[in-house]
């Protein structure tokens, strides 16, 4: 994933009523800021100025052109002077992607002693936008404003934000899923609509029996295995019944054959997710616990028994998060520790855990794994880094995907010399009381999509451009108002259904 193969469009707003002169000093001034955006380093997406649109047909070509160029993902609007709102109209409503509303102005302060009507006329940003921003709640536009002066740092941090979603909206669009194996013992919460999920997610999913993905595993050389052993031993460190020579080094070996030929699997289907099932082991030696580990710190979206909706959000959120500090994974709730204010909630899996999120150097481990047709299998070993993160889930409520958002406070834990698994100790925000019974009242799976580096501002983004339902739980939530914001959502959503 590399944003420089992206950009964003920024257009601005204007109108020949202040005479050519006005136009001319209006696309000076867009010129400007957009060279300052690029160049202040602080914006992940390069941005391209598309000029001053000053009337529907220009707005609609503008539009109609980011629509059908795959390297834009998004559009800023700005409206530098007064741009009558009706001129918007037709060019927002056939616009299909994100849109960022900016609200600034080219000079920082109103210069007092020489400001006249001329400037008045000019600097309208405090009127256009206002005009704009009604035209797009008119047409019920899903969008961002950012309010701000353009050079602010604080400006640049919400455009960026801004600017990770849409890249990872438009990594999500025809996003393919592999499934190795169905939803696990009829689980439901891990399942959904994936017609729907496909119109309004871009997410597809396919199915691969597990026995098409063998013959890749089957055709991997030992050269190769020895080079990814070789590349293991740089770095992690190794059980000595695991190493070179150890005992149950052959399940490392046999790991090292399904990494290379899952991750050759999942490149000539073009997926970037996968999910897995140790149910459907048929042909494998062992689950693909660690290959698993390894791709997901590439980028590739996982979930286990099935749960393709969690695999595409952790995907999303690695996109989201290139270049951001901390790391991301799939998790799962496992069990609880009632510990007072400390009470907390351990996070693990059988084996599949990012090492992206680990405190220190993984070690690289076999044992026996008592379920399913699982048997003997290679994992990495850790305990995840302290710090404060972020925990999401995707559910299918029927009518509409309900996206659940928790703040977490990652703790130390203590040592689990018996439980051979990766692992991360949190504590749900406000606390463990509130949190919990927040995400059990909202419906949320025990899997979820978790990152040290996101905050909630992405992924009510997200939600916003993706246009599903967001719930966060965070330190102002209270059980009392969630559960009403709750009731409001499915009056807002009937409704919205109804009018549609």
């Amino acid at each position: 994933m590399n944003y420089n193969d992206f950009e964003v469009w920024f257009v601005t707003g204007a109108q020949l009523l202040y005479g050519g002169d006005a136009v001319v000093a209006v696309d000076a001034h867009s010129t400007e800021m957009v060279k300052g955006l690029n160049a202040s380093g602080n914006l992940p997406v390069n941005v391209v100025y598309k000029g001053t649109a000053n009337s529907a047909s220009e707005v609609s070509d503008i539009f109609r052109a980011a629509n059908g160029d795959t390297k834009c993902i998004g559009v800023i609007t700005w409206m530098h002077t007064f741009s009558p709102a009706k001129m918007w109209i037709h060019g927002l409503m056939d616009f299909k992607k994100p849109l960022l509303h900016l609200h600034t102005q080219y000079n920082e302060e109103i210069p007092w002693d020489t400001m006249d009507m001329d400037f008045m006329n000019l600097n309208q940003s405090a009127h256009g936008d206002r005009e704009f921003g009604f035209i797009t709640s008119r047409l019920r536009k899903p969008r961002k404003v950012v309010v701000g002066y353009w050079k602010d740092k604080n400006t640049h941090a919400k455009i960026a934000t801004w600017m990770r979603v849409s890249v990872a909206c438009a990594d999500a669009q025809n996003m393919r899923i592999i499934r190795f194996g169905d939803n696990m013992n009829n689980v439901a919460v891990t399942d959904g609509d994936k017609v729907e999920a496909e119109i309004r997610l871009g997410y597809h999913v396919d199915n691969a029996p597990i026995a098409k993905l063998v013959p890749f595993v089957e055709a991997v050389t030992e050269t190769e295995i020895d080079a990814l052993i070789a590349e293991y031993e740089r770095l992690y460190d190794f059980a000595p019944d695991a190493a070179k020579g150890g005992a149950n080094h052959q399940y490392v070996r046999d790991a090292a054959a399904q990494e290379i030929g899952l991750r050759r699997f999942l490149e000539e289907k073009g997926a970037v997710a996968f999910t897995t099932s140790f149910d459907e082991l048929e042909g494998m030696k062992q689950l693909m616990g660690f290959a698993s580990q390894r791709l997901m710190a590439e980028g590739y979206g996982f979930g286990a028994e099935g749960d393709w909706k969690t695999a595409a959000l952790v995907r999303t959120m690695w996109v989201m998060a290139q270049g951001l500090p901390g790391g991301c994974s799939f998790l799962e709730d496992y069990t609880l520790n009632f510990n007072g204010a400390k009470s907390s909630i351990l996070q693990a899996h059988m084996l599949e855990v990012n090492p992206e999120i680990a405190a220190k150097k993984p070690r690289l481990e076999v044992h026996y794994l008592g379920i399913g047709d699982s048997g003997t299998c290679a994992r990495l070993v850790f305990t995840a880094h302290e710090g404060a993160g972020i925990a999401c889930t995707i559910v299918d409520m029927g009518n509409r995907f309900r996206m659940i958002a928790n703040t977490v406070e990652v703790i130390k834990p203590k040592a689990l010399p018996k439980l051979p698994v990766a692992s991360a100790l949190w504590i749900p925000q406000p606390n463990f009381e509130v949190g919990a019974g927040a995400w059990i009242t909202a419906g949320g799976t025990h899997h979820s999509s978790f990152s040290f580096a996101l905050t909630t501002e992405f992924m009510e983004d997200y939600a916003e451009i993706a246009d599903i339902e967001l719930l966060v739980i965070d330190k102002d939530t209270t059980i009392r108002n969630f559960k009403q914001d709750i009731r409001n959502n499915e009056v807002y959503y009937m409704l919205n259904k109804a009018l549609r």
